[in-house]
């Protein structure tokens, strides 16, 4: 495979592509600040949606559970570090 190169650019090829780099470099910047932006606003069950598609999520069994299921994590802890001990 030829490496690229860019000998076999003309000036105004060369000088193209500086702008169009020099374009993005100041895009990218603005670019960033538009998709967070686009984040903060973007609604949880809008974004669930568009990941997995439509449908109600605020309805079990696609509702989000009203604990995250810590409490029943840490019993399974304590019976599993209570059947080690015995």
């Amino acid at each position: 495979m030829k490496e690229p190169s860019l000998s076999d650019w003309s000036p105004a090829q060369v000088a193209a592509a500086r702008r169009w780099v020099q374009a993005w470099k100041e895009a990218g910047p603005r670019l960033e600040r538009v998709r967070r932006e686009e984040l903060r606003r973007l609604d949880p069950q809008r974004a669930v949606a568009l990941l997995c598609g439509e449908a109600d999520y605020t309805k079990p069994p696609r509702a989000p559970r009203p604990t995250s299921g810590l409490v029943e994590q840490q019993r399974w802890f304590r019976r599993a570090a209570a059947s080690r001990r015995v």
